[in-house]
């Protein structure tokens, strides 16, 4: 993997840390299912009008929008809402790592290697070591959200690669226009008609800005990006970077919230960081000079 590609992967790993920060504050101002739906409907309109549709499958498409978008962001939302920290969210979440591998060998036929396993394991490790930390206060439902988000993200992560070298804008674009009508119809179900009609009247610039850095940076260059690398890497090797993103959400979660950092955690995220390393690590050939 170049490393432009790997600086590209970890501007993502960044954004997508402080992301959960903004979701935590975005579901404290707005019901956590409307605020997922405005999220997908300031990422999609009005750019499809402007960008033409991804030469891919349609059902991937809109496979990808209902996985990363509806799915995913509902459990999401949902289990910070009711209880889930950002920075532990951010934490539980990268188990999508294992998820997109798993799903990746029995769709694509991907056999991840020797050192990407071996790196994973060490990964999973420092998640578990920051897990135990945390996990105590943590009530059983959300973390059960969390974890039908993170293989809601493997299987989008494995959709996206089934859809090959794509306009990867254009993909996430087109994609994340499947999400606003199922999460708003999940809203008017769950939270109820006044919930929303009464937040959507109090709805102002502190609230915008919140959906603006989720819609664009987060998902709209955030998802394109990518999409992008994973229609040139095979998802074994892009879907690891994600396990960095505890890193951030963590140090997010404490600049901006508040929520603390520990010892214990430190070292679950240095463990994060090798695991890392292992996993993307390409042994060279051994090169034998000629005499």
């Amino acid at each position: 993997m170049p490393i432009r590609h790997i600086l590209l992967a970890l501007l993502v790993v960044a954004i997508w840390g402080f992301n959960f920060t903004v979701i935590k504050l975005s579901v404290e101002a707005l019901p956590p299912l409307l605020a997922a739906a405005l999220r997908f409907f300031c990422a999609a309109l009005p750019l499809v009008f402007f960008i033409k549709p991804p030469k891919a499958d349609w059902r991937l498409v809109v496979g990808f929008g209902l996985s990363f978008g509806f799915l995913l962001y509902a459990f999401l939302n949902l289990s910070i809402a009711w209880g889930m920290s950002a920075g532990l969210s951010s934490l539980v979440l990268q188990v999508q790592a294992f998820f997109t591998m798993g799903l990746a060998f029995l769709i694509l036929g991907e056999r991840p290697s020797r050192f990407q396993v071996i790196g994973a394991l060490i990964a999973f490790g420092g998640i578990a070591v920051i897990a135990t930390e945390r996990l105590g206060a943590t009530a059983l439902l959300p973390l059960g959200l969390n974890l039908l988000g993170a293989f809601s993200w493997g299987l989008a992560n494995v959709l996206t690669k089934k859809a090959g070298k794509v306009d990867a804008l254009a993909f996430t674009v087109w994609g994340a226009l499947a999400a606003p009508l199922p999460l708003l119809a999940l809203s008017l179900l769950v939270e109820g008609p006044q919930t929303v009609l009464t937040a959507l009247a109090g709805f102002n610039w502190s609230d915008a800005g919140l959906i603006a850095f989720l819609a664009y940076p987060a998902t709209l260059l955030g998802g394109a990006i990518w999409s992008w690398l994973l229609g040139r890497h095979p998802a074994t090797t892009v879907a690891p970077f994600t396990l960095l993103v505890p890193i951030s959400g963590l140090l997010s979660g404490y600049l901006v919230l508040g929520e603390t950092i520990t010892a214990i955690e430190i070292i679950g995220g240095l463990l994060v960081i090798v695991g890392l390393g292992v996993t993307v690590w390409r042994r060279r050939p051994l090169q034998i000079e000629k005499p």
